[in-house]
């Protein structure tokens, strides 16, 4: 037997058999036959190579060795009990941490709610969000400093698997009184002859609407440009120009006060989904709250 070949039955006969100063005995704790029990512990022996009990036909009694492993080996057999219940605890989605990064758009949306409803069967599972900007969900995703992502396609990334899970269109954001109030839809091109308040250049929706006036024409430098959703649409309202946002920011509330109108010509939208790391499956209770975000962004309802 290899000198290092123990196992968690080896530990558990000798504590037993300490414990209760027969193998008689411990084999009746353990369900065992006892010549099972006895080859178990001489095995323990013999990969130690050292004698652990003291034996004749009527007394069972620690070795000097014994005494000093006595201790050592219930505190190892604890530790690994301790690990095993945890390890049964996350997989049964009982107890643990899922950290997920997300766009602030999602986070302040969907995923509450995704959260709320999945702590209602996994309470003892602590979700840890991070609103980030699109690249840095990818970014974490690819290190895995975060279980999964919810954000926008990683065009060009072979390390990430995607998932869509819903579509979210751009509008244009103005003030009451605005010409373009009197429009049913707008046109992308239209939109040139405002000043734009849009956002910085390295946000998601920037880049798509980079690619739309592209699309069209050349590049349009906006008047104005903001890191976050609110100040772009605090920027309209106070009248210094056009805001291009994506329509779950009404869902936000950063829209209100404004008017708001679909682009058309062409339709800008974005694709929101889970961003998991390529060849990684997600935990048990990751699994869960992948499948309670996916369920609200089918039923919105909050």
């Amino acid at each position: 037997m290899n000198r290092f070949d123990l196992n968690f039955r080896h530990l558990q006969a000798f504590v037993t058999v300490a414990r209760l100063n027969s193998f008689t005995r411990a084999a009746r704790a353990l369900n065992l036959s006892q010549p099972a029990l006895t080859k178990q512990v001489r095995q323990l022996e013999e990969s130690l190579g050292i004698r652990l009990f003291d034996r004749d036909t009527r007394t069972v009694a620690l070795t000097g060795s014994g005494k000093e492993l006595g201790p050592v080996i219930s505190q190892l057999l604890n530790e690994i009990e301790g690990v095993v219940f945890n390890a049964r605890e996350v997989g049964a989605k009982s107890r643990g941490i899922i950290r997920v990064a997300a766009l602030p758009s999602l986070c302040s949306t969907i995923l509450p709610a995704a959260v709320a409803d999945f702590r209602k069967i996994h309470p003892g599972i602590s979700v840890a969000l991070r609103d980030v900007t699109a690249e840095r969900v990818i970014n974490m995703v690819n290190a895995e400093e975060v279980d999964f992502g919810v954000g926008t396609f990683p065009a060009g990334d072979t390390g990430i698997r995607f998932s869509a899970i819903l579509s979210d269109r751009m509008v244009a954001g103005f003030p009451a009184g605005h010409p373009l109030q009197q429009r049913k839809t707008v046109k992308l091109g239209y939109l040139i002859r405002f000043p734009l308040v849009l956002m910085t250049a390295d946000s998601s929706v920037r880049k798509l609407v980079d690619e739309a006036f592209a699309s069209i024409g050349p590049l349009i430098k906006p008047a104005y440009e903001a890191t976050y959703m609110s100040t772009a649409a605090g920027m309209a309202k106070a009248g210094l120009g056009v805001t291009i946002l994506p329509s779950s920011a009404i869902q936000m509330g950063e829209l209100a006060g404004l008017a708001t109108r679909p682009i058309t010509h062409p339709v800008i939208t974005r694709k929101l989904g889970i961003l998991e790391k390529a060849g990684r499956s997600a935990s048990p209770a990751a699994a869960g709250l992948l499948r309670a975000i996916e369920e609200v962004a089918k039923n919105p309802r909050r």
